[in-house]
């Protein structure tokens, strides 16, 4: 008899193309790969149209806020792009006027500072470099000499001479004489107008391009929400806003930097007798947005320049202190006070992205190659489709921190796993980071050990690391460190600490003094926290032990061997005033918690029972039915509502009211005959 696949392949018929696809591991990967190759050839041979529009692209966001500024005071759209591009223009022109001024009266000077640079070399090879020189040649012609053969004798048969050299009218010279073709009026006019067209085209093209964007903001933000996602039109929407603000303000903040920086350059060389200070000036602003080699190139030519014009050498000191002094204080002070620690791009990905984009576009695509970047990963953080930019190219890391607690315990490495505890600590109570991290950690290898994908070696490693880590954190208190607001938390509104997965919980409320709890529940043993069945329950009891005796209770682990119904007989239940139960992951209604629950009722009737379901989405906490049918007195779903309940069980322990005292008659009264 034919089984039941046949009728389920005639129902869902298979397509053999799809099966032979499914079978090819590589057609997945050449896809992307061949789309890749697609968008750098175009890159690479549509640069003279390309470039121009990122330009403008990136000047939008400079200008954007201003056109809005504009349109806020009623100019109307039109008016408000126009006046902001005039301003812009009218900027752009006057440094180019300025910048060739400056060019120009450098120019005049140039054959002093070439004297000035040759008596300099004189001096120097007339003084001790020059002896040094002489005597490396020296050393260099003794090697040479050492290491050459000797040159055997030419040996000529005799009676064979070479006829000498045939000289024909030794005493008439021959004159040659060159003459260039005289350019015609349109290859002279090309000559000189060819490396000024290039530039102002590509200007044009800019300010043409840069015009339709802020006219057409919001129809091209339609457009683009409609291809990263339509599906989700708010969500879209706020992210493609955010990410523009952002944008926006990272690049007037970076451009704002970057002239104040170029400013107190210019100023420095003017005080210091460098020429053209203006013109050093703006041409370190424009270098600082080369990554780490743009301030380095922009002190060379200063240097060069102070070393031409001064006989001596303090004027080239004095400008390289300059840029030594003002680089470090704007770079690892100025700027991570302002917008952050970063520009949001890991230090490989900036150095990469350099690379990328100079081979792309040359030296423009090195001035680029920051900001394009950092729209690619803005883009990548705010929408779903684009999230692998971020991954790829963002400062944030890889991994989550649960994900990477996890790892490291998988890996056998407790002690970057307690570096980012620590870190993670300065911010978060303990009991926050436990419920977090370490908890959602630990849920991550249970499911694991559930689909048997972890050895049992790997499962030991994992639970020696925990309860390593649990004893380097024992002399943490579980309350929340204290934080003060800095000056850069002030200036970056909104901005947080992604690395920080939980917020600075606050201590218990009304949790007594550990000194203050009552004398049974100080004993050891007055809270039994008992693991369930799981490979890494136990774990997870470790832990709550831990908060429960910073809280002042007394706690004892119980393996779940301990409570099973052959060894439940001799468990040490006495003085036991809560048991709690800790559950990593369990499913459905389990019949061996009830059994578990009614087992520890009777070895200790007057303890009162906690369930700690630590997956919160469990069904069991959603089902009413499912958790009467457990029988226990409390449920929760973190280490901390375990504490809390605890704390609240010490509460609500009735107090013995003192015995009265006997009342005595007022010795006034006539005492009562039936008295």
């Amino acid at each position: 008899m034919a089984d039941g696949r046949d009728d389920r392949r005639r129902i869902f018929p298979v397509n053999p193309a799809r099966v032979q696809a499914a079978e090819t591991p590589g057609d997945g990967l050449a896809a992307p790969l061949v789309i890749a190759a697609v968008i750098v050839a175009a890159l690479y041979f549509g640069r003279e149209i390309l470039i121009p529009i990122a330009i403008a692209v990136l000047l939008s966001f400079v200008i954007g806020p201003l056109v809005a500024l504009l349109r806020k005071l009623r100019l109307g759209r039109i008016p408000s792009v126009g006046v902001a591009v005039l301003l812009l223009l009218a900027v752009v022109a006057g440094l180019g006027g300025l910048i060739g001024m400056q060019v120009a009266d450098l120019s005049t000077g140039l054959p002093r500072y070439q004297r000035t640079i040759a008596q300099k070399a004189e001096n120097l090879k007339a003084g001790p470099l020059g002896d040094m020189a002489g005597y490396l040649r020296s050393i260099n012609h003794q090697i040479q000499q050492a290491g050459a053969p000797e040159p055997k004798p030419e040996e000529k048969p005799e009676g064979k001479r070479s006829p000498p050299p045939s000289v024909q009218n030794p005493d008439k010279p021959v004159l040659v004489e060159m003459r260039d073709r005289e350019p015609s009026p349109i290859e002279l006019a090309e000559k000189v107008l060819a490396p000024v067209v290039s530039p102002l085209a590509t200007l044009g093209i800019v300010f043409v391009v840069l015009i339709f964007i802020l006219v057409q903001r919001e129809d091209l933000r339609d457009r683009m929400i409609r291809l990263v996602g339509s599906s989700d039109l708010h969500r879209t929407t706020v992210a493609m806003d955010d990410a523009a603000r952002r944008l926006s303000r990272f690049f007037l903040v970076q451009l704002a930097l970057n002239a104040g920086f170029g400013l107190a350059i210019g100023t420095g060389l003017w005080l210091i007798g460098v020429p053209n200070p203006i013109l050093w000036g703006i041409f370190t602003a424009l270098m600082r947005f080369v990554p780490y080699i743009g301030a380095f190139l922009s002190a060379l030519l200063p240097l060069m320049l102070a070393a031409a014009v001064d006989p001596g050498w303090n004027m080239v000191l004095a400008t390289a202190a300059l840029f030594i002094v003002l680089e470090p204080l704007v770079g690892q002070f100025i700027e991570p006070l302002v917008y952050g620690h970063s520009t949001g791009l890991s230090p490989f990905a900036v150095l990469v992205s350099a690379l990328f984009w100079t081979w792309l576009w040359g030296p423009v695509g090195l001035l680029l190659s920051t900001p394009l970047t950092v729209c690619l990963v803005v883009l990548g953080r705010h929408v779903d489709k684009l999230e692998f930019l971020d991954v790829l190219f963002g400062d944030r890391p890889a991994l989550t921190p649960v994900e990477n607690f996890y790892q490291r315990m998988l890996a056998d490495d407790p002690d970057e796993a307690q570096e980012l505890a620590e870190a993670i600590l300065a911010q978060c109570s303990l009991s926050s980071y436990y419920d977090e991290v370490a908890l959602k950690g630990l849920q991550l290898a249970a499911t694991d050990a559930r689909r048997g994908v972890l050895t049992g070696g790997q499962l030991d490693r994992i639970r020696v690391g925990i309860a390593q880590l649990i004893e380097d954190l024992a002399d943490r208190d579980d309350t929340a460190p204290e934080t003060k607001p800095t000056l850069a938390g002030r200036l970056l509104s909104g901005r947080q600490d992604e690395q920080v997965p939980c917020e600075a919980a606050p201590a218990v409320p009304d949790a007594p003094a550990p000194d203050a709890l009552p004398e049974d529940w100080r004993r050891e043993g007055a809270v039994l926290c008992v693991a369930g069945r799981g490979p890494l329950d136990e774990a997870a009891s470790m832990m709550l032990a831990q908060l429960l005796e910073k809280h002042g209770f007394g706690t004892r682990v119980v393996p779940f061997e301990a409570v099973s119904r052959s060894a439940i007989a001799s468990l040490d239940a006495a003085g036991a005033r809560m048991i709690c139960i800790s559950y990593l992951e369990i499913s459905g209604t389990p019949a061996h918690l009830r059994y578990l629950v009614q087992r520890l009722r009777r070895r200790a009737p007057e303890a009162q029972v906690l369930v700690g379901l630590w997956p919160a989405d469990d069904a069991v906490l959603s089902d009413p039915g499912a958790r009467a049918s457990l029988g226990a007195d409390h449920y929760a779903v973190s280490l901390r509502e375990g504490v809390e309940a605890c704390l609240e069980a010490v509460r609500d322990v009735p107090v013995a009211a003192p015995s009265p005292a006997p009342v005595r008659a007022p010795e006034h009264e006539p005492e009562r005959a039936d008295a």
